[in-house]
């Protein structure tokens, strides 16, 4: 992998290089299957299991707070990508909207398409995380999760899921696309957890 786009950094820089990544300027494209293809204001974001079921459409997702962030992203193919900025929706701002059951742990994400994959409360209710539209100022590019993506920059890019339709609020933690396929539960690149061995 490593070539004139990856460079294999010389430390860690100060802590933000996990193990086994190589540096890139560019935005690798990594996808299973074929990207779909919507207009942003078709977008929707469906809440379901342990909350109240609801739909938020993309004005409404609009109207609420917009917030630009820069931070740096790792994707388990041992590429980290450093000071990326991305605008959208906080989580921490959709959250209070949103009535949970007591017994709700974790959330499914929900991708147009059908891909999944798991998360915590823990880890999903963070201020750092999006439900982003723009990258780098831009309209978001399908091929990197356009219209509307999460981001989870704390952990492996594959929790980040591409073209998010909705969060399933569950009782314990249950396996993803990719977690049912051998990868770690949790994803935390910092830990080398890429693999559900490691």
């Amino acid at each position: 992998m490593l070539g004139k786009f990856f460079k294999k950094p010389a430390d860690d820089m100060n802590g933000r290089v996990p193990p086994g990544q190589s540096l890139t300027s560019r935005f690798p494209v990594l996808t299973y299957g074929p990207a779909p293809r919507y207009k942003l204001e078709d977008a929707t974001l469906k809440i379901s299991g342990l909350a109240e079921a609801r739909e938020f459409s993309w004005p409404q997702l609009r109207a609420l707070p917009q917030t630009t962030l820069t931070y740096d992203i790792h994707c388990v193919t041992h590429w980290s990508k450093l000071d990326t900025t991305w605008t959208g929706i906080r989580v921490t701002d959709i959250m209070p909207l949103l009535s949970l059951k007591p017994e709700a742990s974790h959330v499914m994400i929900h991708s147009v398409g059908g891909y999944t994959t798991n998360l915590s409360l823990d880890d999903f209710v963070r201020p750092e995380n999006l439900l982003a539209y723009r990258f780098d100022d831009k309209p978001l590019e399908t091929e990197h999760g356009g219209p509307l993506r999460l981001v989870v920059p704390h952990l492996y890019f594959w929790k980040s899921a591409k073209w998010i339709s909705g969060l399933e609020f569950i009782s314990a933690d249950a396996p993803g696309f990719w977690e049912r396929n051998g990868y770690h539960m949790r994803g935390d690149p910092f830990k080398d957890e890429r693999y559900s061995d490691d």
